[in-house]
């Protein structure tokens, strides 16, 4: 089988440099979940009492949570569905080495999962990736339109529900924690061994990949990908420069309209409706509008060589992304640093700023002898059956 994946000279630098972006905006909100016990919070705005720590909370909540996860399965979308175009402009049947690739970031994700940090989101991925692919050969406006049938059906129904229990104008206080489970996962990765830190993450990915986190992806991280996928074959970042206007209302309209809803809980009411509002429906609507803007920044020239180092951590964003977790978990957790629990917002803010800046000046050394990164090497070589030259 003569096929490969994009190589470097085929790469688009804007994808590259919104994967590098995505990298910092998915550690910012995760570094909550490396030193708090954040799968048994319902609601975080309540764990913190010092006002700086309040308004940065906010801050990132608004501009950052629930953002970068939706912005990452559209661009898996669009990688996905660019191979698919590659393959069948060259006669090559798509379905021989899909599948397995996405079995492979599967068990790399449960690996992550397993043994490193309970919050890995690649699982989840590859496993709406086996739907996507089932319906990859859909026109891009049936994409589409299956995203938004799919998505909005589901949040209209939930949002139905809350309306008639009266849950949408309840306050978020009346949320009950889970007192046990919290202290549990504060000694076992504040003050206890390796081993008291892998049992405990076995019990945080009993709630973290619940069997309803699975079918509930299928509605909140499926319908991205297919909205990237439809991009992806009607070629919009690549034909950017002719749909500049259709990229500046959806900069507009994503931008303005996501800070208005993420704000909801903020600027209004913080109850249990708004909340769901500000994680559903405005975080992927801002999503939308943070590709628009890159998207728009990246067809100056001046813009794509600025943020080169940016572009070159997202060639990378496998390794980069199980690097992070390395990292939080040797600093936070007992057998490390044992910085569990220690830590305020700005703190967590700072280490996450200093770690992706790290990693950017990694990517750019570890580029400087190598074509692709350890882990996508690997994935490479087992998917397609070629080493790729590392020099």
């Amino acid at each position: 089988m003569d096929f490969r994946p994009v190589g470097t000279n085929e790469r688009i630098a804007t994808l590259d440099i919104l994967r590098g972006f995505s990298l910092l905006g998915i550690l910012l909100v995760n570094m909550f979940g490396f030193y708090l016990p954040m799968p048994h919070i319902a609601d975080l705005s309540g764990w913190f009492s010092e006002v700086q720590d309040i308004v940065l909370h906010q801050l990132l909540d608004i501009y950052v949570q629930s953002s970068f996860y939706p912005l990452f399965s559209m661009l898996f979308g669009y990688g996905l569905a660019m191979q698919y175009v590659k393959a069948k402009e060259k006669g090559i049947n798509f379905y021989l080495f899909a599948p397995k690739r996405l079995l492979l970031i599967f068990c790399i994700g449960m690996f992550h999962a397993i043994l490193i940090w309970w919050g890995d989101i690649l699982a989840m991925y590859a496993f709406c990736g086996v739907f996507l692919i089932a319906l990859i050969r859909l026109p891009a406006k049936w994409l589409l339109l299956v995203a938004i049938a799919v998505n909005g059906l589901y949040h209209g129904f939930n949002l139905s529900l809350y309306a008639m229990a009266g849950f949408f104008t309840t306050s978020t206080d009346s949320i009950s924690v889970n007192i046990d489970a919290i202290q549990s996962a504060v000694t076992a990765y504040g003050i206890g061994s390796w081993t008291d830190a892998f049992v405990q993450r076995l019990d945080d990915l009993a709630v973290q990949m619940s069997l309803f986190m699975w079918i509930s992806s299928l509605f909140t991280i499926l319908p991205y990908m297919l909205i990237g996928a439809a991009l992806a074959k009607w070629r919009l970042i690549e034909r950017a420069k002719e749909k500049i206007v259709l990229w500046f209302v959806l900069a507009i309209i994503g931008v303005a309209g996501g800070l208005y809803v993420k704000s909801l809980p903020i600027s209004g009411a913080q109850t249990i409706g708004n909340e769901y509002l500000q994680v559903y429906i405005g975080g992927p609507i801002l999503a939308v509008g943070y590709i628009a803007v890159v998207t728009l920044l990246t067809q100056l020239s001046f813009v794509v060589k600025l943020l080169s180092p940016i572009a070159t951590a997202g060639r990378m964003s496998l390794t980069l992304y199980i690097m992070q977790s390395v990292i939080c978990t040797v600093l936070f957790y007992k057998w490390g640093f044992g910085l569990y629990g220690k830590v305020d917002v700005q703190m967590g803010i700072y280490m996450a700023i200093g770690i992706f800046v790290i990693q950017v000046l990694f990517a750019e050394l570890y580029f400087s002898k190598f074509k692709q990164g350890p882990l996508e090497i690997l994935v490479k070589k087992l998917t397609y059956g070629k080493f790729a030259s590392w020099k």
